[in-house]
């Protein structure tokens, strides 16, 4: 996959970053590089290999899962600008 000028003017645009147009074809290339090593990555044979959490071993902790605090539900709503039917309202974000 290889990213032109019009694809890097379009993921700033979507990231909200302000590029110059004669910047435009070094930003280009250096989304190729990621690309590129990300296909690099691909290749690893990690057949075998556990997945990890940390590059120590260690054991994550457990707990149980109960509810240690709630039925609240009124008193957190009453500071929420907009509530409906015991939720928080909030704005149409996408579209």
């Amino acid at each position: 996959m290889s990213i032109d000028t019009g694809t890097a003017a379009k993921v700033a645009k979507l990231a909200r970053i302000k590029v110059e147009d004669d910047q435009l074809p070094a930003l280009a290339e250096e989304f190729n590089r990621i690309l590129g090593f990300i296909e690099q990555l691909g290749e690893v044979d990690v057949e075998g290999v556990e997945p990890m959490t940390s590059v120590a071993p260690q054991r994550l902790k457990r707990r149980e899962d109960v509810v240690t605090d709630g039925g609240y539900q009124d008193k957190v709503l009453s500071n929420a600008p907009d509530a409906r039917e015991g939720f928080f309202a909030v704005p149409k974000v996408v579209e």
